[in-house]
């Protein structure tokens, strides 16, 4: 039976719709290569002893959830696995909603995790780098309320926090300035703190050469393959696996298109000489 032009597309149109929306509903988790960059960051934070309060700060807005959010989410829970206990930042105005979110979505399985000795979220401070200077002198005149208004000397997870070097990790998912490359500057240039961090795909390779044998960044994570990648060195099965999940299937159903249509194209020209 001949299919018109019209029915055809409208068949490639339903089976690539159902190609990607199966996936991120039911995601697959195939195992993807783990880049050097990703399973530095991933070392960083497997090999830090459990106890240990790190820092993440959220340099990031809505414009770049899709890639950054799952490696927030990622970040989050592995350093729950370790036992880490999570401060929270913001250099970008809305980076304080994005950790909110990134928090409720991962303490969601560990019910056991507590705010204020657990983690905690100290909000937005405007300054980019000068902010972060300042929180390598005294972190309780940056932040003498946290995002809630409670004080300082009040949550338990800060009280031999008094300035950047007692982090033993700091992690700066950023999208732009200020952020990550700030957060090198100061607090791994002068400090000597491990830093780590994510960044949008199309950033990436700017941050390549920070990964030098000074190790100014401890691995990079670089778009949504990278939170992917993480993700599976973590075995979460999270929004970045399902999104890499529809993103292959879909291009192999794109590609076993074009081979019907080649084959389609080569049996209409071979019955032609026939007749």
């Amino acid at each position: 039976m001949k299919l018109s032009a019209r029915t055809e597309r409208q068949i490639i149109y339903t089976l690539l719709i159902i190609a990607v929306g199966l996936p991120l509903v039911f995601p697959i988790g195939w195992k993807t290569e783990v880049s050097g960059y990703t399973e530095m960051a991933y070392m960083l934070i497997e090999e830090t002893p459990a106890g240990k309060v790190v820092l993440i700060s959220f340099d990031y807005d809505p414009s770049t959830i899709t890639e950054l959010q799952p490696m927030a989410e990622a970040l989050i829970e592995h350093a729950f696995k370790k036992n880490h206990r999570i401060v929270a930042t913001a250099l970008w105005p809305m980076g304080v909603q994005m950790a909110e979110k990134a928090f409720q979505e991962i303490c969601a399985a560990y019910p056991d995790k507590v705010y204020g000795e657990d983690y905690v979220n100290l909000g937005y401070k405007v300054g980019g780098m000068v902010s972060i200077q300042a929180m390598g002198r005294n972190l309780k005149e940056v932040y003498p309320v946290d995002a809630k208004g409670t004080h300082y000397d009040e949550l338990p997870i800060l009280q031999n926090i008094k300035r950047l070097k007692d982090f033993a990790w700091i992690s700066s998912l950023s999208s732009g300035v200020p952020g990550l490359k700030e957060w090198v500057m100061v607090a791994h240039d002068t400090y000597g703190i491990p830093v780590t961090g994510g960044c949008t795909a199309i950033s990436a390779p700017g941050f390549f050469a920070y990964v030098n044998e000074q190790k100014q960044l401890t691995g990079i994570l670089g778009g949504l393959k990278s939170a992917s990648e993480y993700e599976s060195l973590i075995e979460r099965k999270g929004t970045a696996t399902s999104k890499m999940d529809a993103q292959s299937i879909a291009h192999l159903l794109i590609l076993v298109f074009i081979a019907a249509g080649n084959l389609k194209v080569y049996l209409s020209r071979r019955r032609k000489r026939n007749a």
